[in-house]
């Protein structure tokens, strides 16, 4: 996220609230800074052994919808071709981790680019049972 010059001074200057005078965008991106902050403080009193697993990446995914189709139909595909899915615009995507679901959300746009807001994680016992199969 680049901020200018006069949204540095803004922030750096700005009483209690560090967000108040900043564009939408960006107030969302500090406001995850701050919860970013706050969910380091739950990991202080981690064991070392698990800090070790910290740093390991895993793919990260987002599923709009599904659909089949024919061979026919995907032979057919061409620039401007819309392709119809299963869920509803209305609907929350499923987050992916690992090729597991483990939360569905909602797509946002900080900046020019997406995101996913988190609305709901998938129940503890519902991932460990997705990990058997």
């Amino acid at each position: 996220m680049a901020m200018s010059q006069e949204e540095m001074d803004t922030l750096i200057n700005s009483s209690n609230d560090p967000t108040q005078k900043l564009p939408d965008a960006q107030k969302t991106a500090a406001n995850s800074t701050q919860e970013h902050k706050t969910k380091d403080k739950i990991f202080e009193n981690i064991s070392p052994k698990l800090e070790l697993l910290f740093d390991l990446q895993l793919p990260v995914s987002i599923e709009l919808g599904r659909t089949n189709m024919l061979i026919r139909d995907i032979l057919q595909l061409g620039r401007g071709s819309v392709i119809e899915f299963d869920k509803l615009v209305s609907e929350p995507i499923d987050v992916i981790i690992n090729g597991k679901k483990i939360a569905e959300g909602e797509v946002v746009v900080i900046d020019k680019h997406f995101g996913i807001r988190i609305t709901q994680l998938i129940d503890q016992e519902e991932r460990l049972k997705s990990l058997n199969t």
